[in-house]
């Protein structure tokens, strides 16, 4: 092979493929999954006395998944957008209360969620890990 030949071939193959658009944060399932179980976490212990949220992990862990959607190519103004739309926070609401109410959960009954939050903690579960009994 001559040398422009190459010269060209490689010139080609240092060409940036098309960048494909990144997907909304919201699809991004180990990120959008984390918050998920950080919300239903801080729900039950804003309702069951009996329990309290792990909040410094919880920080630790945000932290850490900002760093993930950073390193995923997300902007900070991007992750902000993320976590800051109503539209957004809704979603996760909706989500997490479906959870919630296909457990047994019901907001007239604060016993409830120490029932689920009890039972996430013996699970040690996604949610359990952010929860801890009084």
């Amino acid at each position: 092979m001559s040398g422009m030949k190459l010269l060209a071939l490689l010139s080609v193959l240092a060409l940036p493929t098309v960048a494909e658009a990144k997907p909304p944060l919201r699809e991004v399932k180990e990120v959008d999954d984390e918050l998920y179980y950080i919300a239903i976490a801080n729900e039950i212990s804003e309702f069951c006395p009996s329990i309290s949220g792990r909040r410094l992990k919880a920080i630790g862990v945000m932290w850490g998944l900002k760093s993930k959607a950073n390193s995923l190519g997300y902007s900070d103004s991007e992750i902000r957008a993320y976590v800051e739309s109503d539209a957004e926070k809704d979603r996760m609401r909706a989500k997490g209360e479906a959870y919630l109410a296909s457990n047994g959960v019901s907001y007239d009954n604060p016993t409830s969620f120490c029932t689920l939050g009890q039972k996430e903690i013996e699970r040690n579960s996604a949610i359990g890990v952010y929860l801890r009994a009084n």
